[in-house]
């Protein structure tokens, strides 16, 4: 892989990971509980996005493992801001589901062809069946974190199966305008052809990106301290 061609992947999947993670804090809705009934299912949607868009910009999956990695670093410094520990559900159990979400994606990414996402509809299976694996998959959380997955009120059913086709639906839409949204960002980086504009991509929109996002979140806490994902 050319030099200069990682590092400015490394760039746009630290600003997509920042971003995804701070909206993880800021469109949740609360990390001293479970999951508020359907909040996981739209979750689901926009990881999938932050995720496709990432492998919509290389084309390796190199992009979207960073993404999901920045994900999880942010939920732990969300949760050191709530000054709660990691093994707590609302800590542990979302970091599960970044995992089985990107697994999911990453799974049908393989048996997909390039040529076969250029097509809106494979796009559309794309997002549908990854969140259909990613939902399927949640309930195991308890085997790797031991902190069971939260269950609808009044059944034995964890939320994540209960409103699977919600998040299945939403994600039939987030990641088919994850590609051409993956697109123009790679068209924009590319724009930065010479020497001295790569490295404002790489020293100074980059850094600054993922320093506005964790200050906002800071912010957001301070306002909110008790809304989280």
């Amino acid at each position: 892989m050319d030099k200069s061609n990682f590092k400015s992947d490394l760039g746009i999947a630290l600003i997509l990971g920042s971003i995804w993670g701070f909206a993880e804090a800021a469109l949740g809705f609360g990390l001293h509980r479970c999951a508020a009934l359907v909040s996981g299912s739209i979750m689901t949607g926009v990881a999938l996005f932050f995720i496709a868009a990432g492998w919509a910009v290389s084309r390796r999956y190199s992009v979207p493992v960073i993404i999901v990695i920045i994900a999880c670093l942010f939920k732990l410094f969300d949760a050191l801001l709530l000054n709660l520990p990691i093994r707590n559900g609302a800590v542990a159990n979302p970091m599960f589901a970044f995992l089985t979400e990107g697994l999911a994606i990453f799974a049908l990414i393989a048996i997909f062809t390039d040529q076969r996402l250029t097509k809106k509809y494979s796009r559309v299976l794309l997002g549908a069946g990854s969140a259909l694996i990613a939902v399927c998959l949640f309930p195991l959380v308890k085997y790797a974190t031991g902190i069971p997955a939260c269950v609808y009120a009044g059944t034995s059913i964890p939320l994540s199966i209960f409103f699977a086709p919600v998040a299945i639906a939403f994600s039939a839409i987030t990641a088919p305008l994850a590609f051409p949204a993956g697109e123009k960002i790679r068209l924009a980086a590319a724009s930065y052809e010479t020497a001295a504009k790569q490295k404002v991509l790489r020293y100074i929109v980059t850094p600054a990106t993922v320093v506005l996002c964790l200050a906002l979140m800071v912010i957001f806490r301070l306002i909110f301290p008790e809304s989280i994902s």
